[in-house]
């Protein structure tokens, strides 16, 4: 065997553990089915903006560890994660805040105002047991804030109207009564400066990587290479489907380049929640650096269903799905010297502070076995 792991997949947390093991001296292969390195939160250089080609990734943390751990590969900028909503031609800051309950109601001034105004909807509509995500919202932030910002852009996110969707997928709704956009709570916020990849880069450097590799279709060529496989890639791929198909949502991006055009929205992020937008979102990727370039390039999000060749973004965590995935895990449990992490191998979505950390433990755990 010429590797101590072979690690399937080149995103953030395969890089990560890959990383670790290599540091302390352990013989790495990295490889990928994709062209590139860095996974989901890889950047494409176009016209001198670093465009985020699977969507908005924006790094946030309360953990100091974690911050102090991604910035050590390189520096990151002081970016505040600011989206506004298009709702019918008109504007308002996210999240729910006291600039979007003025915006909102004429007669909105202050926080009591606004705490009057949605209890007083939400007592009207005497919901005690939510029967589905449309229930649930409507007894968290009442019938405005439903309607205008919640229902179109979740029923395009999901396929599906907010009826049908079951109440857990919004246990609970942020709502803040102070004057503050910043979507995040967490203290460290920020976008590496130069975009991601020379995080990955460098996490990579002492490893050796293969790209345009399917491990699923080539495992007999590349199983007997390492001592062990993290593999990061769809669990039910990896069983070849035997228990079934796991469930997930696709994303489909249509980029834009306007040369004539330098400010194109004036925010990173502008969500369109009415649902006849057919996209979530349109993405001004030149605002996560504060790039003052001539021109401007713009992503449009559209939610799809997930089918094969696509790319499975989001796991569809209902009861359904996460019993086969229980299943799946009881299988990957019996493999010999294959270990199963992040999104797609745990099926459960993950912020990228989360990976860094899961990634961190399960390298910890290796080096202590």
């Amino acid at each position: 065997m010429k590797y101590d792991y072979l690690v399937v997949g080149a995103g953030l947390f395969g890089a990560t553990f890959a990383y670790e093991m290599s540091k302390n001296g352990k013989k790495c292969l990295v490889i990928d089915r994709r062209n590139h390195i860095g996974g989901n939160i890889y950047c494409e250089n176009i016209n001198g903006i670093n465009v985020h080609k699977y969507g908005a990734h924006i790094f946030h943390t309360s953990n100091k560890e974690v911050w102090d751990y991604i910035n050590q590969f390189t520096e990151f900028n002081n970016f505040i994660n600011s989206p506004v909503a298009r709702y019918k031609s008109k504007i308002y800051n996210l999240p729910f805040n006291m600039n979007t309950f003025v915006q909102v109601w004429p007669d909105v001034l202050t926080p009591n105002d606004a705490k009057k105004k949605i209890n007083e909807q939400i007592a009207s509509l005497a919901i005690k047991e939510p029967k589905n995500l449309e229930e649930q919202a409507l007894s968290l932030v009442g019938k405005d804030i439903y309607e205008m910002f919640i229902k179109g852009y979740t029923e395009k996110q999901w396929g599906k109207t907010c009826q049908e969707l079951p109440s857990f997928i919004i246990k609970r709704i942020p709502v803040r009564y102070t004057f503050n956009n910043n979507y995040f709570n967490d203290i460290f916020q920020g976008i590496p400066i130069g975009g991601y990849n020379k995080i990955i880069e460098k996490m990579l450097e002492k490893c050796d990587v293969l790209l345009n590799v399917d491990y699923n279709k080539e495992k007999d060529k590349y199983k007997n290479l390492a001592k062990k496989t993290l593999y990061t890639g769809m669990i039910d791929e990896y069983f070849d489907y035997s228990l079934g198909k796991l469930d997930y949502r696709s994303l489909k991006f249509e980029h834009e380049i306007h040369k004539d055009i330098d400010n194109y929205q004036g925010n990173a992020v502008v969500n369109y929640t009415e649902s006849s937008v057919p996209y979530t979102r349109i993405i001004e990727h030149k605002f996560f650096e504060n790039n003052t370039c001539k021109g401007t390039l713009i992503t449009k999000e559209f939610p799809i269903k997930y089918e094969q060749q696509k790319e499975a973004y989001y796991p569809i965590n209902d009861d359904k799905n996460n019993d086969l995935f229980k299943r799946y895990q009881k299988l990957a449990d019996q493999e010999n010297c294959v270990i199963f992490g992040g999104r797609l191998g745990e099926y459960k979505y993950y912020n990228m502070d989360e990976i860094v950390k899961k990634a961190l433990e399960l390298s910890s755990v290796e080096l202590n076995v």
